[in-house]
C-alpha cells in the first residue's frame, strides 16, 4: 500500500470526512522520482466543529505520527468544517512553488 493510500485510509476511518483529497506533491520538490515525501491534505469533517486550527492539526499529526516519523517530509493540511468548506466555495487551495532543495 502506498503512503498516500495509508494516509487516506487512516483519515477516512478517523474523521468520516464529507470531503477528502490527498495529493502526493513530491514531484514538485527536489526528491527522486516516485518519492512519497510531500503531501497536501484537504479534509472536511464534522469532527472539527468547535476546534481551533491548531487543535485540528494536532489531531491529524497524532493520527499520522508513524508516517511523519518514517518518510513524510512535508504535510500541508487544509482542515475545515462543512460550513467553512462551503464558505470558501469548496475549492482546494493551491500549493506554492517549492523554494528549497538542491535544484
Amino acid at each position: 500500500m502506498s503512503v498516500k493510500d495509508v494516509i487516506e485510509t487512516k483519515l477516512k476511518e478517523a474523521f468520516q470526512p464529507s470531503h477528502l483529497q490527498v495529493i502526493n506533491e513530491s514531484f514538485r520538490h527536489s526528491v527522486p522520482p516516485g518519492s512519497e515525501s510531500h503531501f497536501k491534505v484537504t479534509l472536511v469533517s464534522a469532527d472539527f466543529l468547535g476546534s481551533t486550527a491548531v487543535k485540528r492539526h494536532q489531531m491529524v499529526y497524532q493520527l499520522l505520527a508513524d508516517e511523519l516519523k518514517n518518510g513524510i517530509h512535508a504535510l500541508a493540511l487544509h482542515l475545515y468544517t462543512d460550513a467553512e468548506w462551503r464558505e470558501k466555495g469548496a475549492v482546494e487551495p493551491e500549493s506554492p512553488a517549492c523554494r528549497g532543495g538542491s535544484k
